[in-house]
């Protein structure tokens, strides 16, 4: 689809403001008037010892803090502009603090001095600075460090206040410099310290408003127009589609306490935070410091806002972290694991862990199929390395690619095997119905199918949702491959000018 003659206005408008915006701070950086120089600190602050702030990518806490007096904490944080992983086979010029998103966490404690320098990295391509909502002062520290690449800004302030505080780019325009990855989390512990726990982890949600659909590969852009709707097709934990499933989830062990520092960098979208099979049972909402709720089921959460929720394990298990606004968690990515290990405790839950389907492609097979695609493209581009003229994916590759969407959107009717569940859902090994029309494969996903049809013999009745608005191309021509070449079932390829070509028909 073209983009609108109003929407490459914008973007143009974007650029060259963000030109223009460079342009001056390189100006004011060359001039000395625009800083005051450093401060000068009372005899009695100028005493206080000095100690250098450990900074934590996520989901990892920095140490609590143990001492029970003021110190002047140093902290140094360094802007980068990096491409990095959204989903699988997507990519995305995120804009960080640290090289994370969420940026590095930053642990201090109330009535600390803190001397704040920001670094914006030579290869940025645009000036950056940061609103610390822990800060009292104009911008929250934003009027102080507005900082072209390749320069660096410095700034004291004192942290009055206790509490979980988010940070975020505030250099026009601001959504964008957020929506592109630039938020994190400030602790600013209370003076007598937090109440000690076994583990602490750190988990911030914020969406993506990328030119493509969800899933669509290659590598991203931000779309301003998306963003001015609240469109995101993405919405996740911690910057990417798994950042916290699999060997990337979070972990404990049964009797263990377990504290979350949830933030949602936003820019725009809530989250109604939830952990499915768990209770919280401390919560301290809006980030503050006195707990003032107990045996919690979800806590809302605004954009630039946090919470710190506490709980003990008490079974083994994988728990899901969830938004409890589901379609985003389902369907645009904010999904998390907390992975419990120990001995059982029946009476408390006798049944089995979260049933795979539930949790669509992030599963086991799904998971495994993200493993072999890896491997596959490992394989393809060593080839192409070595033979140039090779082009294209491999039915094999398109059909672990297709085996992902399946097992995100389809297994929980058709089955893992493709035999369906008799008297309701068809099969899809070796179902004449299906195998006889590959257009007619195509245009029951695209536009859905309800009413009698009969397969194999067997008539049933049911409902096929369309997924037109829902699957690219792509990801059609991939499940389709997938299921084709699967359980027995021979076929070629699809390809996605077959698919569009479909979903074009006028009829």
């Amino acid at each position: 689809m073209k983009r609108s003659l109003a929407s490459l206005l914008l973007t143009a408008a974007l650029v060259l403001a963000a030109v223009f915006a460079t342009t001056v701070v390189l100006r004011a950086a060359a001039s000395p008037t625009d800083a005051k120089g450093p401060v000068i600190l009372p005899p009695e602050v100028a005493a206080l010892p000095i100690e250098e702030a450990i900074l934590t990518p996520p989901p990892n806490v920095p140490p609590p803090i143990k001492r029970r007096h003021a110190a002047r904490v140093v902290v140094n944080l360094e802007v980068r502009e990096v491409v990095k992983r959204l989903a699988d086979g997507v990519d995305y010029t995120f804009w960080t603090y640290g090289g994370t998103v969420p940026g590095l966490f930053i642990r201090v404690r109330e009535g600390d001095i803190v001397e704040f320098h920001l670094n914006n990295h030579p290869s940025s391509k645009l000036p950056h600075n940061i609103d610390l909502h822990a800060v009292t002062g104009p911008g929250g520290g934003a009027a102080s460090t507005f900082t072209a690449p390749g320069h660096s800004s410095q700034f004291t302030f004192q942290a009055l206040n206790s509490g979980l505080y988010v940070y975020h780019c505030a250099t026009a325009p601001v959504p964008m410099h957020i929506g592109n990855g630039m938020y994190g989390l400030i602790l600013v512990e209370p003076k007598d310290g937090m109440p000690p726990v076994d583990k602490e982890y750190y988990v911030m949600q914020g969406e993506f408003y990328t030119t493509g659909k969800y899933g669509e590969e290659g590598l991203q852009s931000f779309d301003m127009a998306k963003a001015i709707d609240e469109r995101p097709p993405y919405i996740v934990f911690n910057g990417a589609v798994g950042a916290l499933v699999g060997d990337k989830a979070i972990t404990a062990k049964v009797g263990e306490s377990v504290r979350l520092y949830f933030g949602v960098g936003g820019p725009n979208i809530t989250s109604s935070f939830h952990v499915i099979g768990e209770i919280f049972d401390k919560v301290w909402p809006e980030g503050g410091m006195k707990y003032i709720q107990e045996n919690v089921q979800t806590t809302m959460v605004p954009a630039g806002g946090s919470s710190i929720v506490e709980f003990k394990v008490e079974v083994p298990g994988t728990f899901i972290l969830v938004d409890h606004s589901l379609t985003r968690t389902f369907n645009k990515g904010s999904l998390g694991m907390l992975k419990v290990a120990g001995p059982e405790n029946r009476v408390i839950y006798s049944g089995k862990e979260v049933d795979a389907v539930y949790l669509g492609s992030q599963a086991e097979a799904g998971s495994e199929s993200s493993k072999r695609e890896a491997e596959l493209k490992t394989r393809i581009a060593a080839e192409i390395q070595a033979n140039p003229t090779i082009a294209g994916l491999t039915k094999e590759m398109q059909a672990e690619k297709g085996k992902q969407v399946y097992m995100g959107l389809c297994f929980a009717c058709h089955q893992p095997d493709g035999k369906g569940l008799p008297g309701a859902f068809p099969p899809l090994a070796g179902s004449d119905y299906m195998l006889a029309d590959r257009d007619r494969a195509v245009r029951t996903i695209l536009k859905g199918l309800s009413g009698p049809v009969t397969v194999n013999g067997v008539t049933l009745n049911s409902v096929m949702p369309p997924q037109e608005a829902v699957l690219t191309d792509a990801q059609i021509a991939d499940v389709l491959t997938y299921v084709f070449n699967s359980w027995g079932n021979t076929g070629e390829v699809f390809k996605a000018d077959h698919v569009r070509a479909i979903r074009n028909e006028t009829h």
